[in-house]
């Protein structure tokens, strides 16, 4: 029997002395382990790294980086650094996960070779209550180069509920220096948008395993977002285009639309709808072969629709 993937979990804290212990104890608690837990302290000021370093510096598979304040990309990137298992997971250091969520995951990774990034929904405790994910149910999402570049859809979630087999991290974080700056905070947008363009092939699995705090500061729905909407539209774009551009993506892939559908087994009909309109756009192909591909997209859209519900 082959063996069974291994993890290695990157935790990234800054000033959350308050949370960080149930974060990393949340890790070293699951039923299937993780070989490494490297916890980056991003040059807090609370006190956190004392802290760390006496609770678990003993703790063999713990691992404790401190390093000057460079923000949440720079941190991933240097916490990339040195790690062993064949599946990176992210957690922020005031959020914390269920004790069987790597063995949940992990079967994904051990039965299904072909799949590159799993995601999964979050719980929000807090200040705010409620469950927040793709779908009620497991998506085979199949690949999501082109729907992600065009539409700068979101085939994600929050940092926590997010992993990925090492190789495609390690190609998400390869940006150029300037990036480090621009995405000191929300770089989970560089792990879930970069897997995509790249081209890795993405699962979504329902856990309820993903703690996720709301506490004023933190939360993609944060007041501050949405007065920055254009902002934070803008240079996700640039990054989807420094992406786009590393792949050498044109208006002949706009033709590629259909196939990248029909990688999906069980496309839902929110995700025909939206190739379709992909297929339409003026790309290499004429007008009426563009049309034929739109139909052909929704048409299998309701057949898959159709299965389901039988």
């Amino acid at each position: 029997m082959t063996a069974g993937v291994t993890f290695s979990v990157i935790i990234t804290n800054y000033n959350y002395r308050d949370y960080v212990g149930q974060a990393v104890d949340s890790v070293l608690a699951q039923t299937r382990a993780a070989a490494q837990v490297i916890v980056m302290d991003d040059g807090s000021t609370d006190g956190s790294a004392a802290w760390l370093a006496e609770r678990y510096g003993n703790e063999a598979r713990v691992t404790l980086r401190c390093v000057s304040n460079g923000g949440q990309l720079s941190a991933f990137v240097k916490g990339l650094d040195g790690v062993t298992g064949d599946v990176v997971c992210f957690l922020d250091a005031d959020d914390y996960w269920g004790e069987d969520y790597l063995a949940r995951v992990g079967e994904v990774y051990d039965t299904r070779r072909d799949i590159d990034f799993v995601f999964t929904d979050v719980s929000l405790f807090g200040n705010e209550q409620g469950i927040q994910g793709y779908a009620d149910h497991a998506v085979d999402l199949g690949y999501t180069a082109i729907s992600t570049w065009v539409t700068a859809y979101w085939y994600g979630a929050a940092t926590s509920a997010l992993s990925m087999r090492r190789t495609w991290a390690q190609r998400a974080l390869d940006l150029p220096p300037t990036f480090l700056h621009t995405w000191r905070i929300s770089a989970d947008n560089c792990l879930v948008f970069g897997s995509s363009v790249l081209g890795a092939r993405k699962y979504y699995l329902p856990t309820g395993m993903v703690h996720y705090r709301v506490h004023g500061a933190n939360g993609w729905w944060h007041a501050r977002d949405r007065e920055n909407q254009f902002a934070n539209l803008f240079r996700s774009r640039t990054l989807i285009n420094q992406y786009a551009e590393r792949m050498h993506m044109d208006v002949h892939t706009l033709d590629l639309a259909k196939a990248e559908f029909r990688s999906k087994p069980a496309p839902g009909i929110d995700e025909a709808w939206r190739y379709a309109a992909i297929a339409l756009r003026r790309g290499a192909a004429a007008w009426p072969k563009r049309l034929d591909r739109a139909v052909s997209i929704l048409r299998h859209g309701m057949r898959q629709r159709r299965k389901a519900g039988a």
